[in-house]
């Protein structure tokens, strides 16, 4: 038996102006359930009247996920992690990890890393067009690759 999710995965990849040759990068994808989708369609078809407010609470996962490449001098997680806190507010939190990678058993570890912060988007927000919400998470977005990418040369050595 054969089963299809029709799930619908939009990723695009970003960084800011001030990074056009500078090591951060900014990856976005949005997950699509379509049984959210339909659940959401089939209660606006249910509206009396189109004026009405569209139903609440059928989301789908922004992702946003930030990307350095290997740091020669690496910044302490927690650090990171409660500078990030006081950039992203309670409307975007980010979570921080690493990995250390080993090319040969000998050498050195590398480490990489990685900030995600998830967020839901509401159908209602957009079926009304309401993009403020989505305009102060871009703006938000912006101001932490801003703060990552201020961070990155003495974090890769070029200090």
């Amino acid at each position: 038996m054969e089963t299809y999710s029709l799930r619908q995965l939009w990723e695009v990849d970003l960084h800011p102006e001030e990074a056009c040759n500078g090591p951060i990068d900014l990856h976005l994808s949005l997950e699509v359930d379509p049984r959210a989708l339909l659940s959401f369609e089939d209660e606006v078809l249910k509206m009396a009247d189109p004026d009405d407010d569209p139903p609440t609470g059928f989301t789908f996962p922004l992702i946003f996920t930030w990307t350095l490449p290997p740091l020669p001098k690496p910044p302490d997680l927690l650090v990171l992690a409660t500078e990030l806190a006081g950039v992203g507010g309670i409307a975007l939190p980010v979570e921080v990890s690493a990995i250390d990678s080993f090319a040969a058993v000998t050498d050195a570890p590398e480490r990489s890393l990685s900030m995600t912060a998830r967020i839901p988007i509401d159908l209602a927000d957009v079926y009304l067009a309401n993009d403020k919400a989505f305009c102060d998470t871009l703006d938000r977005c912006c101001d932490i690759s801003l703060f990552l990418l201020e961070r990155a040369d003495e974090w890769l050595g070029d200090d």
